[in-house]
């Protein structure tokens, strides 16, 4: 009877052993390299939402920030330093990193991380302050071509979406303007547009469409192939007459480090896509003027690789 009672308290902590190992066990982090409020940070928030359905991964994630540099600080830290268990992911931000690391000063690159799914899709835009005389492209570059180096705009960072947007837009112009990257990210760059700190700005459209909602702003052109369902009347720099493609689009997902077992990559692979695909994230990010694109961890491999080309060309010219 010992032996049989051994052998159940064995086989019991065996079971205990596999139902302990069921990852997440306990909630999530997800830590985002820019402040509280910019559109990165607003977008997670709401793309994380039914993470704790039994559904899904039956855990919170809690968003963490860590800003600075355009992202740099952040992803710094998730390349060093992060646990490589599952229980910290971070979001990412393409063409952002990816340019970061082909101008160097960085730790990461893309073989830093593993990409788990894709949320957004967010173009850059020009925007001013509703006040501004400009009224169109062709307004700002007249006013940089008859001031050069005076036509001062705010962006995030550097080498993030909106300084790639800044620099197409000044090669395709033949103008020099003054880039001015806010240390407090997208939500301090749309600021000092709205308090005429700057004279403009490239911003992501998610941000821009709910300041020009409020009032605060106009916005003036989009840096992508063609007009956005959210903004059907604001034409494209094409349409305006400037070369500046859709490189400088703003991807965001969700990634892990390198290291990360293979195991958990997987179930957060099957289970991140569709806690994007909820109805509720998707009733949010349409209140928030925020364009989504789910792609699976195999469609954002392949993202990255595109984007790697196509950055490594685009920054020898500029």
């Amino acid at each position: 009877m010992k032996k049989i009672i051994a052998a159940l308290a064995v086989s019991l902590i065996g079971i205990s052993g596999v139902a302990k190992a069921e990852y997440p066990e306990r909630p999530v982090l997800l830590m985002i390299p820019y402040g509280a409020g910019g559109a990165t940070d607003f977008q997670a928030r709401i793309a994380t939402i039914p993470a704790g359905n039994d559904d899904m991964l039956g855990m919170p994630v809690a968003i963490i920030n860590k800003p600075g540099a355009g992202g740099r600080v952040g992803w710094n830290w998730f390349a060093n330093d992060a646990e490589k268990d599952g229980y910290t992911m971070g979001g990412y931000n393409v063409p952002h990193f990816i340019a970061q690391s082909i101008k160097g000063g960085v730790d990461y690159s893309t073989d830093s991380f593993e990409p788990i799914a894709n949320w957004g899709s967010d173009p850059a835009v020009f925007v001013v302050g509703k006040d501004s005389n400009f009224d169109s492209m062709s307004d700002v570059v007249s006013f940089a071509k008859a001031n050069p180096g005076k036509l001062t705009f705010s962006g995030a960072g550097l080498f993030v979406g909106h300084h790639i947007a800044a620099l197409q837009i000044e090669k395709a112009a033949g103008v020099k303007m003054l880039y001015i990257p806010n240390k407090s990210g997208g939500a301090g760059a749309m600021k000092a547009v709205i308090s005429g700190e700057v004279l403009a700005g490239v911003n992501n459209l998610s941000d821009a469409f709910r300041a020009q909602k409020a009032g605060t702003i106009k916005i003036l052109g989009v840096a992508d192939l063609e007009r956005n369902a959210f903004l059907p009347d604001v034409p494209t720099m094409m349409e305006q007459g400037l070369d500046v493609d859709n490189t400088s689009v703003n991807f965001r997902g969700v990634m892990v480090p390198k290291g990360t077992p293979q195991a958990v990559i997987d179930k957060l692979a099957s289970v991140v896509p569709e806690m994007f695909k909820h109805k509720r994230v998707a009733q949010k990010m349409k209140a928030g003027g925020s364009p989504m694109k789910i792609m699976n961890r195999a469609e954002v491999l392949d993202m990255w690789a595109k984007r790697q080309t196509t950055l490594e060309e685009l920054l020898k010219g500029l």
